[in-house]
C-alpha cells in the first residue's frame, strides 16, 4: 500500500509492504510491530486527554452528592491528562516509522533518519500520525479466510 501525504508543502510518498518489518529491524535495530502499539497507546492516550474536557467546581453551597461527583470527575481528567503528552521516545519512533516507509517509496531519500528529517521544517505529528497508523494497518489486513480444522 502507497499513500502520498503533504509534509512541511512537500509531496512525501509512503509505503507499506511486508517488508517494512525486515527494514525497519535492520536500519532500526527494533521491532516495528512492538514500537508501532507502544505509539499507538501513547498516541489514544493523548487524544483522550486533549479532548478531556475539566470539570467545573461545583459552588460552595452545593450538596455532598454534587460535590462528591465532582471529584470523581476531576479525578477521572486528571488520570487521563497525566503524562499524556508524546514522549521523547514516541517521537522518535514516529520519525523511524516515518522514516523507514518513506525509503520504501522512495529509495533516493537521504540514508538516515536525521538527514531526511532536515528537509524538513517543523510540521504537526498529529496530522501525520494517524496517516501512517491507518496505512500500516491497511497493509496488516489480509486477504485470506482461515481454514476451519
Amino acid at each position: 500500500m502507497e499513500k502520498i501525504l503533504i509534509i512541511d508543502g512537500k509531496e512525501v510518498g509512503f509505503r507499506a509492504s511486508a517488508l517494512v518489518p525486515r527494514l525497519y529491524r535492520h536500519k532500526i535495530g527494533r521491532d516495528i510491530v512492538r514500537d508501532l502499539n507502544t505509539l499507538r497507546k501513547s498516541f489514544a492516550k493523548a487524544l483522550k486527554a486533549a479532548n478531556a474536557v475539566a470539570p467545573v467546581e461545583p459552588a460552595e453551597d452545593a450538596d455532598d452528592e454534587t460535590v462528591a461527583q465532582y471529584l470523581l470527575d476531576l479525578e477521572a481528567y486528571q488520570e487521563a491528562t497525566q503524562d499524556a503528552q508524546l514522549s521523547v521516545l514516541d517521537l522518535e519512533i514516529f520519525e523511524n516509522v516515518a522514516y523507514i516507509m518513506a525509503r520504501h517509496y522512495d529509495p533516493t531519500i537521504p540514508s538516515t533518519p536525521e538527514e531526511w528529517l532536515e528537509g524538513f521544517g517543523v510540521f504537526s505529528i498529529y496530522e501525520i500520525l494517524p496517516e501512517i497508523l491507518a496505512l500500516w494497518d491497511i497493509q496488516q489486513k489480509t486477504t485470506s479466510s482461515p481454514k476451519n480444522v
